[in-house]
Parts: C-alpha cells; structure tokens; sequence
C-alpha cells in the first residue's frame, strides 16, 4: 500500500523555522518556546472541541440504540448541549468532604487528564510530524497512559469516602491487571515493525497490523476498554453497587475535568489504534495524510461506542479472569507467533520485512488464530456439557400454583 499524503506546513519544524527567522540571533530559545505554546494551544483546543462533539455525538447514538431522541433542546440538534453543560457543572458548587486531604482531592482530577493530553501530541499526524517522530515512542505511551492508575487512586483515597475508596481499589487492580496485556500487543507491534518510533511505525505498516496480527489486535482492543473504564469492563464507575466510584464526593469544575477525560479517553485510545494497527496516515489518493488518519479514528471511535451500546457489564470476577487467564496468555501466544515469523522472513542483510512477507505473515497468523477460536469453542462447549443440570428450588414456584415439594401450604386444615 503506498502512502499518497500531503506535507503539511504546520508542524514544529516548519514554524520554528518561520520565528526563528525573525529572531535576532541568541535567541533560538525564544523561537523554540514560541513554537512549542503555538502547537500546545492548537493541540489543546482541538482535542477539547473534538471531546465536546463527541460527548453530544454519543449521546445522541446511544438513544438511537436505546430508543429515544438524546439532546435535542439546545441548538439545532442539540449541538449546544456540551455548552450547556459546561456552564452548568460550572456554576455548581465546588464542595470538598470534611476531612478530605484537600491538596491530593484538588491535584487528582489534572494527573487523571495531563496524561491524556501529552499522549496525543506525540502522535504522527501526519508524514512530516515532527514531535511524533520520537524515537521512543511506543515506550512512552505505555509509561504516560500509566498514570491513570495514580489519579484513580488518588481521587478514591482522599476523598475519604468508603465508596470512593472501594471504586479506587478495584479501579487499580483492574488498570494494573490490564496494562500488562496491553503492554504485550504493543512488544509484538514493535518486533513486527522494527522500531520503537511511532512514525516508523507507521511506516512499516504496508499491510495494516490489524491484519497481520488479529490476535494482538484484538488483545490491545479488549486492553484498551478496560484501561478506559467502558462497557463492558466500566468496573470502576459501577454506580449500581459503588454510586459513582472514586469520583462520588467530586462536584463543579473538578467533576467536569474527570468527566472530560472519560469522554475524551475514546479519541486518544482510538488515534492510538489508528497509529499501530491500521497504518496511521497513510492511505491511497489525493487526500492528505491527516483526513486519512482522522477518518480510520472516527472508525474505531464508533466501534468503542457500538460495543458499550450493546454489551452489559461484566462481574468484578469475569473481569479480572479475562486479562489474567484469556488475553494475557493469548498476548504470550502472539508475542512468540510475530517473532517467530521475523526471524524467519526478514531478509539476513538488511533484517527489512517487505509487503509480500507482512501478507504471509497474515495468512499464517489469521489460520492460527481461528484453529485457536475453534480449539476454544470445543473445550468450553465440552466443559459446558459436563455441568450438572442446576435444580431451581421449591420456593422459586411460589407463584405458579402449586405448593413447593415437601411444603404444607395449601392443605385444608
């Protein structure tokens, strides 16, 4: 697949060029942090206004999928719906419990957002993406994307609220338990395209990685619900048994920054996909590199909200088990399957992997990874067969007429 994008001016190097042009000499530096509040600001404002259509955008699908309208008062469609909200959590009182440690309680909602928002300034837009060009940046996702364990428990435990505290413990054993899964695709992913650079990624891919390796794809996928904390896996927010999780004793600005990142966790979670396994800019034609990488973004945006509009939530149980006992050896099994194959089909001089090895290399791993499906289905169909038939009891027929076995009921005195 060959890559037809656009170069596009506005990136670091170029406009560091232009102000450092009209720098007198000595003062580089002030160019260089000219530059970087210049695209910070851009970065910032565009991932925000995109946060706040989305919120509106899943509103609205979630109630075609439930049967019902979603915003529709404020502005045409209820576009304005996300302002309305703004301003309501706004002018909502700021409350802080009594014996809450104030100064963590009032830091927990930035260390849960900042990660987020450094995350998607490394991410290659574009073919001439100067900051995504960072040599490590398969590393540093991992690591900032950590960081939202901390703000989970910091937000539970200084609240001083049992609930909280409860949703924040379970919260960091679900996150912890995930990220090493989610960890792994991602070694895979580095071995296939030989860089820990997130552009050089992108350039490896002349078959999207989603196709050489489903079995990664779909281990980073089931990881990266998880780590967001959505349906089915929302284990931290189950406000049917905790009330809101780790954030019930948040109101005003502070909830809405944490409500920010839950919206806002789809996009990055989802341009992140877009860069590892489905080639990132690159694309076919004339449209620039950047359309491409926002449309195959928008992509799996829909398929994260088509998933938590139909799947119910899991148990804390079921939950923990699938990373553990399901996607952790299958990301072992995927680790070894991709090494295997570039050791034996990279060429010995140069050590490169050429389009006709990445279709091999799907080939063997999709008849892997459907002989592992049916070699499943089998063993649990056979485990499901081997199950007592369960019994329901007497009582359980309290109401269909006749007296449970054994019982009194109903007989004439």
């Amino acid at each position: 697949m060959e890559a037809s994008v656009s170069r596009a001016g506005f990136d670091f190097a170029g406009i560091y060029g232009f102000f450092d042009g009209l720098m007198p000499e000595g003062l580089d530096w002030l160019a260089f942090v000219v530059t970087a509040v210049i695209l910070a600001a851009v970065v910032l404002n565009a991932l925000i206004l995109s946060t706040a259509l989305y919120t509106w955008f899943e509103r609205r699908v979630l109630g075609r999928f439930q049967s019902r309208l979603g915003p529709n008062r404020w502005g045409p469609f209820g576009l304005a719906q996300p302002i309305a909200d703004l301003v309501k959590l706004i002018s909502k009182e700021d409350t802080v419990p009594e014996g809450a440690d104030r100064p963590v309680f009032n830091l927990a909602p930035v260390v849960f957002l900042a990660p987020a928002l450094i995350v998607f300034a490394v991410l290659p837009l574009h073919e001439s993406s100067f900051v995504g060009r960072l040599n490590v940046g398969l590393v540093f996702i991992v690591a900032i994307t950590s960081v939202n364990t901390l703000g989970v428990f910091m937000a539970g435990w200084a609240s001083r609220n049992k609930y909280a505290m409860f949703g924040a413990m379970r919260g960091v054993a679900m996150l912890v338990s995930y990220e090493v899964p989610m960890g792994l695709s991602i070694v895979a992913v580095a071995i296939a395209a030989g860089t820990l650079s997130l552009s050089g990624v992108v350039v490896a891919q002349d078959v999207p990685l989603a196709l050489v390796m489903p079995l990664g794809f779909f281990v980073f996928i089931a990881a990266a619900s998880a780590e967001m904390s959505r349906t089915p896996f929302d284990m931290i927010e189950s406000d049917s048994e905790l009330g809101a999780g780790y954030n019930t004793e948040y109101s005003g600005i502070k909830f809405a920054l944490l409500q920010l990142n839950e919206f806002m966790a789809p996009i990055i979670v989802s341009a992140i996909v877009a860069t590892l396994f489905l080639s990132g800019w690159r694309g076919w034609g004339p449209v620039p590199g950047t359309i491409w990488f926002v449309i195959k973004t928008f992509i799996v945006v829909c398929a994260f909200l088509w998933v938590r509009a139909t799947w119910p939530r899991l148990r804390v149980d079921q939950i923990m088990g699938l990373a553990w006992k399901v996607l952790f050896p299958l990301a072992i099994v995927n680790i070894f399957a991709v090494a295997v194959e570039v050791q034996l089909l990279r060429d010995g001089d140069t050590g490169a992997i050429t389009a006709g090895d990445l279709w091999v290399m799907t080939a063997v791993n999709w008849g892997g990874m459907l002989a592992l499906g049916a070699a499943a289905a089998v063993v649990l169909s056979r485990r499901a067969a081997g199950r007592a038939r369960p019994e329901p009891s007497g009582l359980a027929n309290m109401y269909s007429g006749r007296p449970p076995a054994g019982s009194t009921l109903g007989e004439a005195d």
